[in-house]
């Protein structure tokens, strides 16, 4: 069983979506687990703070060293080997490449910040990697952590029927998806494409490369030099 362990100040945002459609079968019928392990019930004094102010100044409240510590902590108590990743805007972008590694392992810890972000010794001490699913800015790391899981389970053996939904995908091959159509042949007067009714395989599969080829060039310059050095 692929595991996960989401350590958050909000457990009840958890599974979220992920409780739906095939993901929410796999969570059924045990394929991957979720666990969740509330920040706050970390926290210190009476109050259970798990926050304080900012050394050197500035707005906004840090999640502690200790606090966090003892998340983590509890978190790996029985999945030492399993990697922490912490949601952040300064983190390295994931790809798919990441994606994979992951869902191939045993499973993940995802730590999810809040406020001004989280004491970097915490960070440190940890060893935790620092990921970043887009250059923009979240409440906090919830929903970046959902769409990681997601992107994870999605992967794994009986999750997917076919196995070939998987490998045509954007990103699989280098190369942004090509484009996709279906029943009517004919809607608001445009058509389906003759040749994915032409009932001839080798020319489907030559339209729909050069369909994703040119979709990356026009779209991701970055992803379509890429798929160039690696493949001329």
């Amino acid at each position: 069983m692929w595991r996960s362990i989401v350590i958050t100040l909000f457990p009840e945002m958890f599974p979220g979506l992920l409780g739906f459609g095939l993901n929410g079968q796999a969570l059924k019928n045990k394929l991957w687990s979720l666990r969740t392990v509330n920040i706050r019930d970390h926290g210190i004094n009476a109050h259970n703070s798990v926050d304080d102010t900012p050394f050197g100044g500035g707005p906004g409240m840090v999640l502690r060293p200790d606090v966090i510590d003892a998340a983590v902590r509890t978190a790996k108590m029985s999945y030492e080997s399993l990697p922490v990743l912490v949601m952040s805007p300064k983190g390295r972008p994931l790809a798919q490449d990441r994606i994979k590694e992951l869902a191939f392992g045993e499973g993940v810890i995802l730590l999810c910040g809040r406020y001004e972000g989280i004491d970097q010794r915490a960070i440190e001490e940890h060893a935790m990697e620092e990921v970043s699913i887009g250059d923009f800015i979240l409440s906090g790391g919830e929903p970046a952590a959902l769409a990681i899981l997601d992107a994870c389970v999605r992967t794994l053996p009986g999750v997917i029927g076919k196995n070939e939904s998987l490998e045509d995908e954007s990103f699989e091959n280098g190369l942004l998806e090509y484009p996709q159509y279906t029943r009517p042949q004919v809607w608001m007067d445009r058509s389906v494409p003759e040749v994915l009714i032409s009932g001839h395989h080798k020319k489907i599969k030559s339209w729909r490369l050069a369909q994703a080829e040119a979709l990356t060039q026009r779209r991701r310059p970055d992803l379509w030099e890429m798929y160039l050095r690696e493949n001329c």
